[in-house]
C-alpha cells in the first residue's frame, strides 16, 4: 500500500533586526503568541510566533547575522505584501490593531473575496489582514 503524501509547511523564517522588539510586537501588538524561545548559544535563538488558534504554520524570527540578511529586513519580498493574516472577524481585529499602534497603508476596503487591509509589522514589512467571504 502507497502512503499517501502528507505536508504542511512548519516556520516561514522572517529576518529581524532583535528578537526581543519583534516578539514585543509580534505578541504585543498583533496578539500572536510566543510559540517558543530557546536560547542556542552564540547570539542565536529559535523564536517562534504564531496567531492564536493557529493551524500550526509559526514565524521563525531570524535575527539578521550578516550584512546580506541585514538588507532584507524589512522588504523580504521585494516591496509586495509578504504575508497575509487571515481573521474570522476582521473588524475585531483592525480596531484592536489600530489602538496597539499598527501602521496601515489605507483604508478597509471590502472586495469580492475579502474585506482587507494593508499593515506593516515594525520593519516595514507589508501585510495583509483579511477576512475571507464565505
Amino acid at each position: 500500500m502507497i502512503q499517501s503524501v502528507q505536508q504542511q509547511i512548519g516556520n516561514i523564517a522572517l529576518v529581524v533586526e532583535s528578537y526581543d522588539d519583534a516578539i514585543e510586537f509580534y505578541t504585543q501588538k498583533l496578539q500572536f503568541e510566543l510559540v517558543e524561545d530557546t536560547d542556542l548559544g552564540d547570539g542565536k535563538r529559535w523564536v517562534q510566533v504564531s496567531p492564536p488558534n493557529s493551524n500550526g504554520t509559526n514565524l521563525l524570527l531570524a535575527k539578521a547575522s550578516n550584512d546580506e540578511q541585514r538588507q532584507a529586513i524589512g522588504n523580504q519580498s521585494g516591496g509586495r505584501v509578504f504575508l497575509f493574516l487571515q481573521t474570522n472577524d476582521f473588524w475585531r481585529d483592525y480596531n484592536l490593531m489600530k489602538d496597539n499602534g499598527v501602521v496601515f497603508h489605507e483604508e478597509p476596503r471590502v472586495e469580492q473575496y475579502a474585506t482587507v487591509v494593508v499593515f506593516e509589522d515594525l520593519y516595514g514589512n507589508k501585510w495583509d489582514l483579511l477576512e475571507l467571504k464565505k
